[in-house]
């Protein structure tokens, strides 16, 4: 038995029917998707007609839905949109008597609801100054009483639309921007609002409204189905929360899989994404039509008053001259402010004609028009494998021109063409980063990359590999396993179908298989190990290479977030980059154990020597990225004091309790010559990299009071860490996984190397610290690297006397940090 057919047993218009025959309805497993969604609009239609007819209204009054509701496209928990419609000669009280009778059922039912009463005259004013309720209108239906009153009003409001075209859709253009950018792009959102959100629900709506203005029209293929896809996830999302929510919630996306009967919820975001995008194109194609179409208008009538008022035939009303065609490429040219075809372009014969109207079109920062993408989608010849010198020339001026490149990308991946033209790029289209720190999709991702590059192409012998390196330097995430790793095998077999030649694929598959080399490398190992620069430089193993990797580094990093690049990065990259190079270039690196400590710090050691208390020193470090603009990156903190059990977590506790955040600690002991006159003892000597989370740095005096408080035991860091903890609880709905630590394989002959992977939170460091303590082992030093809610500490350590740990005792070290951590 279906749900109307027990809404017409129970023969109840009450809420209690109703309700009822919702239920079941909204139970029903094997009616989900359109069906079900005006399954639920004729039920809902049926119980508002019963309640209007028994309520006895007067004539010349109807019930209207508007909206979404008019469109008879209701999601479980959608609000209901009505308009009690009226022409006005019923008494004022009756009219508002008959409202109560058909809102108080609906809202004692706990459905959410959006009314009005208004005449035809009202509605159509009220149209005229809000655009939202004019764009409700045009979804009009009615569902009872005066049926011509509705379809009057309708056909003014249509009117009125159409009429007021030119005003309305430049405004509605505005709302759709700014909407944009305070709800970002759905398709690249870890939790999309599958309605507000840029390629949602409202952009389909918008979609339809300039379709009704007769101005312009959206490209249908499918649009139809990708609305139709966010709208079954919507409901989907109604009913595994039980809220009214269109925001895909993280903590809800396995659930709403599940619901759609999708394998997990990577293959949701990935349809949701699909949809998105195809509603994006739709309307970045739409929206320059409009904007085509509005200029063309607006420059007839000065182009009447130019003619005396004649066509340019010299007969009224005679059309405008022909659109100019500048020539751009060969079989390329300009016309309207797009990129389109010659008139003797042939595509199936010309296979290079894809790429090279695409690299017109971004050298020239103009759109590729729809009917030439989908001419050369359709009739364009395969490219030979490998690629003509054209072809490869052409990728390479397209992903050369900056951020115009996008745009034209984005045409060419909606018809295809990328996938015909890199067959392993359909593995990573729309393909979701779970990473908070990426902002876009892995595909948008490497385009984004390839933007990025394009600015540095200046600082690398060979900008072509730079470029296709960084196109290619994540293509391996469509795959499973280490993503560089597979990623080098799929960019030599590309880099060899495109046509580069044994040397410079060999340079591509170096490239994408260690692109992460130096910035892990930089942000997490001891650049003073001799060990650390010589395994980067074999890795590496050309200067051209280590050139092109450095600007590859820096253009991934740029293209994956803010909080992926910084200015200490950046110095600490380059630090890298410069010692490999010395090694590339035969110097030797120097060993961190002979060099004598620097003036200062034997300063400091003297007089902790002297005193016996910690001594400070602060300094602002600066690296100039541009020479009149010197950037703060840090804060160099030099500490010495008498060697002593607990240095490690009172030092990173007290830094932590005035907000400094840590990038990297070098711990040495200093033995002073005896005829300094300052007794006797080893002194340690710390060298810390810190940077303010916010505000001032604080005061040096400060900093030394708290760390002899906290070396003498008077101040309980491990509380005052706890009370700013529970002053800030975690985002309800996440959790983080468990820290993680290993032994890092890495070719040291002077430590044993301990990574930390886990949350980051305040005073992680003087964690790790207060597990070390119960350990005989010595830190030498500590990198820090924090990527969004994710730190990687690393350890370098010792036994008391120097040497490395063994294998063994090396794990049962890990095991302890990972146990202390939890």
């Amino acid at each position: 038995m279906t749900s109307l057919e027990v809404s017409e047993e129970t023969e109840d218009s009450g809420p209690g029917g109703y309700a009822a025959a919702r239920l079941l309805l909204l139970h029903e497993k094997e009616r989900s998707g359109p069906p079900r969604r005006a399954a639920l609009a004729r039920l809902t239609d049926d119980w508002l007609a019963a309640l209007f007819a028994a309520a006895a209204p007067p004539r010349g009054v109807a019930l209207v839905a508007v909206g979404g509701y008019g469109r008879a496209e209701l999601s479980p928990r959608s609000d209901l949109d009505l308009l009690l419609l009226h022409d006005g000669s019923a008494d004022k009280a009756a009219i508002a008597a008959l409202a109560d009778r058909i809102w108080y059922p609906v809202w004692d039912l706990g459905l959410a609801l959006d009314h009005s009463v208004r005449t035809p005259a009202e509605a159509r004013a009220t149209a005229t100054d809000d655009l939202k309720v004019h764009l409700g209108l045009l979804d009009a239906r009615p569902l009872a009483g005066d049926h011509g009153l509705v379809a009057a009003l309708r056909t003014t409001v249509l009117a009125d639309w159409r009429n007021q075209a030119p005003r309305r859709l430049p405004e509605l253009d505005e709302l759709c921007r700014e909407r944009a950018e305070r709800m970002g792009e759905l398709q690249f959102l870890l939790e999309p609002d599958l309605k507000e959100a840029r390629g949602g629900l409202r952009d389909a709506q918008v979609l339809r409204a300039v379709a009704a203005s007769w101005l312009a029209d959206a490209p249908r293929e499918g649009l139809d189905g990708a609305r139709r896809r966010l709208l079954d996830a919507r409901d989907a999302l109604h009913l595994t929360t039980g809220r009214a929510t269109d925001r895909l919630a993280l903590q809800e996306q396995d659930a709403v899989a599940a619901e759609l009967g999708l394998l997990d919820a990577d293959t949701l975001l990935r349809e949701v994404y699909e949809a998105a995008r195809t509603i994006s194109y739709a309307t970045d194609v739409t929206w320059r039509e409009v904007n085509r179409v509005l200029k063309a208008r607006s420059a007839r009538p000065r182009l009447r008053a130019l003619l005396g008022g004649r066509g340019a035939s010299g007969r009224p009303g005679a059309g405008k001259p022909p659109a100019e065609r500048t020539p751009l490429a060969e079989g390329v040219v300009e016309m309207d402010g797009e990129v389109v075809l010659a008139r003797t372009a042939r595509p199936e014969r010309d296979p290079v004609l894809p790429l090279r109207a695409a690299a017109a079109a971004a050298q020239s920062a103009l759109p590729i028009s729809l009917h030439a993408v989908r001419r050369l989608a359709a009739t364009a010849k395969p490219l030979p494998v490998p690629w003509p010198a054209e072809a490869r020339e052409e990728l390479v001026t397209l992903l050369g021109a900056g951020e115009a490149t996008v745009p034209v990308w984005e045409a060419l991946e909606a018809e295809g063409i990328v996938t015909q033209l890199l067959p392993d790029w359909e593995r990573v289209r729309c393909r979701p980063q779970r990473n908070p720190v990426h902002t876009w999709t892995v595909d948008r991702h490497l385009v984004e990359t390839a933007v990025r590059a394009s600015s540095l192409t200046r600082r690398v012998g060979r900008p072509d590999l730079l470029l296709v390196a960084a196109l290619l330097h994540d293509i391996g995430k469509g795959w499973p396993g280490d993503h560089s790793v597979a990623g080098e095998t799929i960019a030599r077999d590309l880099a060899t179908r495109i046509g580069f030649d044994r040397t410079d694929v060999a340079t591509i598959a170096t490239a994408v298989r260690h692109h992460l080399l130096l910035v892990e490398t930089a942000t997490r190992r001891d650049l003073d190990d001799p060990a650390t620069v010589r395994s980067v430089a074999t890795a590496v193993g050309t200067v051209g290479t280590l050139e092109l990797l450095h600007a590859l580094t820096e253009a991934d990093a740029l293209a994956t977030g803010p909080a992926a690049w910084s200015s200490w990065r950046a110095s600490l990259v380059a630090d890298l980059v410069k010692r490999v190079a010395g090694v590339l270039a035969g110097e030797t690196p120097t060993d961190p154990a002979a060099a004598a400590p620097s003036a200062e710090q034997e300063r400091l050691a003297i007089e902790a020597l002297r005193t016996g208390e910690p001594v400070l020193a602060l300094h602002t470090e600066l690296v100039v990225a541009e020479p009149e603009e010197p950037e703060p990156v840090g804060v160099e903190l030099v500490i010495a004091l008498p060697d002593q059990p607990g240095v490690l977590p009172a030092v990173a506790g007290v830094l932590a309790l005035h907000r400094l955040t840590v990038r990297a600690a070098d711990l040495r002991a200093v033995d002073l010559p005896l005829d300094l006159g300052t007794g006797s003892g080893p002194v340690l000597v710390l060298d810390w990299r810190v940077a303010a989370e916010y505000g001032s740095l604080p005061e040096a005096a400060r900093l030394r009071a708290d760390l002899v408080r906290a070396l003498d035991g008077s101040l309980d860091i491990p509380a005052r860490l706890a009370e700013r903890e529970a002053a800030y609880p975690r985002r309800r709905g996440l959790t983080a996984p468990p820290p993680r630590v290993t032994v890092a394989a890495a070719d040291s002959r002077l430590a044993t190397v301990i990574e930390v992977r886990a949350q980051d939170a305040p005073g992680l460091l003087h964690r790790i610290g207060r597990a070390l303590e119960g350990a005989t082992v010595r830190v030498r030093s500590a990198h820090v690297s924090t990527l969004g809610a994710n730190a990687v500490d690393t350890l370098y350590v010792t036994r008391p006397d120097g040497s490395l740990l063994p294998d063994e005792e090396a794990i049962d070290l890990a095991r302890t940090l990972e146990s202390a951590l939890r």
